[in-house]
């Protein structure tokens, strides 16, 4: 299984709302470690098949998430679990450190959300 190709479109449906956890490269064309890391993705994106998404977003075609993620350098990875930021760094990382990140991805426990909190964000402050 490939990395799913994400644009300002379908980032909602392909990675925050998608049942698996997600790991979103921001990237372009012209970024030599994001050439680089490339190949390494595919290959975790074989591994992990079914536990991780691995997921791409080039930065030049999709300004909307870049702008939103104030992604300042390329690549940028970002992880996602359960409709949450769970992890977010600029910069390459060698695949064992990759696969570490994974491996607590897959791991990692989202506490469950407040029925009152997900109701109303605000609702501690109305006093």
């Amino acid at each position: 299984m490939a990395p799913v190709n994400v644009t300002d479109n379908s980032f909602q449906q392909e990675v925050i709302d998608h049942e698996l956890p997600v790991l979103v490269d921001f990237w372009a064309e012209w970024c030599g470690p994001c050439r680089a890391v490339a190949p390494v993705l595919d290959k975790l994106a074989e591994e992990y098949a079914g536990k991780v998404r691995i997921a791409k977003v080039n930065v030049d075609e999709n300004p909307g998430l870049s702008q939103y993620f104030q992604i300042m350098s390329i690549p940028t990875m970002m992880m996602f679990k359960e409709q949450t930021v769970v992890f977010n760094q600029a910069g390459a990382l060698p695949e064992p450190a990759l696969r570490d990140l994974l491996n607590q991805l897959v791991e990692l426990e989202i506490p469950p959300r407040d029925e009152a909190e997900q109701a109303d964000p605000q609702s501690e402050n109305a006093d």
